[in-house]
């Protein structure tokens, strides 16, 4: 019987669409915001996945809101191995949860979270000279890390099924340096993880030439409409032809020359649409993600009331066999898969698959 380790921070990725771009530090600030949990039901739709794979598993759990709860609510009877030192959860608890499942010799540690929190795991394994597998529900707003699927159900279908594992980075930025528009990201880790081909990739932290499609979207701009700028390299180069300085990390809304708002909130892009409303986003390079990693302001409410242009360099294309969404609701996502138009000139396009 497969032994599973569970562990959720219930707090990853609360700072997302609130316009914060994570959780470290702001988690006041966030809430002030109005922030609400987005773990905890991306935690039961990976553990519903897995009980339906392997309804015999055998589930170890930390207490609480940090595992045991998510864990009932997907009709497990979990073991609870310890619980919370207080009612604010916090990178201890995590650390706390990974030694006692290594006590208890589990086959897996899935955590739900993101970058940070996979970073606890690992550090936790390394301290511990463990070599258990881990993989991660993408929970948080950044996700650099390779030790992620690319979306939760995939989580419960790879912890009942895998059969080997490779190793994989984890890597972590600074979340007060993201805030001010710079990547400082730092190889944290080296983890085993099972071998799944929705595992997602290593985030690139560089892309190709986009200044021809750039040109190419800011010439096409219509009067009247308002254009909702993701965040990126590459977006940042239509926001430059717009002639505007643009929050390099952060989503902008633009009208007709003006900028309506910078490094804008879910909220703040409601607030600021108009009667026609385009959302301009590039993949995430070596992912392949629009929307779900980064750019959680991009919202099923915001994108409901959107066109979506999908903006790439053709050098990043060549890179990604498909393009993704983990928009966190399932029927969007269904409605946004399939074959798009990519702009990657002033002129030329190419199809892509979203998956």
């Amino acid at each position: 019987m497969r032994r599973i380790g569970v562990v959720v921070n219930p707090i990853a990725g609360m700072g997302g669409r609130v316009g914060l771009k994570g959780t470290d530090g702001v988690l006041a600030e966030a809430r002030a915001r109005g922030a609400e949990p987005r773990a905890p039901e991306r935690a039961v739709a990976a553990l519903d996945a897995l009980r339906a794979a392997d309804p015999e598993v055998s589930l170890l759990a930390y207490g609480g809101s940090m595992g045991a709860d998510e864990a009932r609510d997907a009709g497990f009877d979990p073991v609870v191995v310890g619980e919370p030192e207080s009612g604010e959860t916090s990178a201890s608890d995590t650390r706390d949860a990974v030694r006692a499942f290594v006590r208890e010799d589990v086959d897996l540690v899935l955590f739900v979270g993101g970058d940070g929190t996979a970073v606890d795991v690992a550090e936790t394994l390394d301290e511990l000279d463990a070599d258990t597998p881990i993989l991660g529900v993408p929970a948080g707003v950044k996700v650099y890390s390779s030790v992620f699927v690319v979306r939760p159900a995939e989580a419960g279908r790879v912890a009942a099924t895998f059969d080997c594992v490779e190793s994989r980075e984890v890597n972590d930025i600074d979340e007060a340096a993201y805030r001010d528009g710079e990547v400082r990201a730092e190889l944290k880790a080296v983890v085993n993880v099972p071998v799944a081909e929705s595992l997602q990739s290593s985030k690139q932290l560089a892309g190709g030439t986009v200044e021809s499609l750039a040109k190419g979207v800011a010439e096409d701009a219509e009067a009247g409409v308002t254009y909702v700028l993701g965040p990126g390299s590459t977006v940042g180069a239509v926001k430059a032809q717009l002639g505007f300085d643009g929050s390099p990390l952060g989503v902008d809304v633009w009208r007709d020359g003006d900028l309506l708002a910078r490094d804008a909130s879910e909220r703040e892009i409601l607030d600021h649409l108009g009667e026609r409303n385009v959302i301009v986003v590039s993949p995430i390079g070596g992912q392949g993600f629009v929307f779900g990693r980064g750019n959680h302001q991009l919202s099923p409410a915001v994108i409901r009331q959107c066109e979506v242009e999908v903006v790439a360099s053709k050098a990043k294309l060549d890179q990604l066999g498909a393009l993704r969404v983990d928009t966190g609701d399932d029927d969007l996502d269904a409605e946004l898969r399939g074959w798009t138009r990519v702009r990657t000139g002033t002129f030329e396009t190419r199809m892509m698959e979203i998956v």
